[in-house]
């Protein structure tokens, strides 16, 4: 990372305000000052601003769980986004959710400003699992069960992977479904074609680690290393 970014984001200050206490002579790498904005760092060198040395983390890993009516974005211009409901907690992190839901669906969304992480968990080769929370207007049947495992055909044609659909053995519009890609509004395709509706739709888990059941909707915290291991690809089954 460069030392003007470094700075900038441990400080959380511009990086023209990081460069200008770079080449005035504020800024020290192990020991030596340094006034040039652009030096390299590998991490392991200790960064001293104005006597305070800095720390800062590469990348931030956010659990969300987003309520109705929030789109699932960076920025919207009619509509509060995902990234709004943290009311300016990271103010220089380019944030933007690793996957989407509906703006009428809840759950789990997870923030990132790291594009490799995200690319990772979405890619359909990774197959890393999603896991839902359905409530149907009319109930689950075992001919839907063995459509989602055989794999449902959409009404433009194309295949879905096959799903798992585990009913409820207490309520019987009320479902779990674990997906294994990602297609837009594709529960609610799938269901549609079953001549089913789906009234809620909750994400509880992506790969091995569910929703923290602390977090209230609209509420956030950061994911832990130990977290994020679960949610890396080949770790969902930790």
């Amino acid at each position: 990372m460069r030392l003007d970014k470094f700075v900038a984001q441990s400080l959380q200050l511009p990086r023209s305000a990081a460069r200008t206490l770079i080449t005035k002579g504020r800024v020290t790498v192990d020991g030596q000052v340094c006034k040039k904005a652009d030096t390299a760092l590998s991490g392991s060198e200790t960064v001293v601003a104005e006597g305070k040395a800095l720390t800062c983390q590469q990348f931030v890993y956010i659990m969300l769980n987003k309520p109705k009516g929030v789109v699932s974005a960076s920025t919207d211009r009619r509509d509060r986004t995902v990234v709004d409901l943290l009311e300016g907690a990271y103010p220089r992190r380019e944030l933007f959710p690793a996957g989407r839901l509906d703006k009428t669906s809840t759950g789990f969304v997870l923030l990132t400003d790291d594009g490799a992480f995200a690319h990772a968990i979405l890619s359909p080769r990774r197959h890393v699992p999603k896991t839902y929370r359905v409530e149907l207007d009319t109930p689950v049947t075992p001919a839907m069960v063995t459509a989602f495992a055989q794999g449902v055909t959409l009404a433009d044609g194309q295949a879905m992977k096959p799903a798992d659909l585990i009913p409820d053995p207490e309520n019987p519009l009320a479902a779990t479904v674990v997906l294994h890609q990602g297609v837009y509004h594709q529960i609610k395709r799938m269901f549609g074609v079953l001549d089913a509706g789906v009234n809620e739709l909750h994400r509880q888990a992506i790969g091995g680690l569910a929703l923290d059941p602390a977090l209230a909707p609209g509420q956030w915290r950061p994911i832990t290393e130990e977290e994020l291991a679960r949610l890396a690809p080949g770790g969902q089954n930790a």
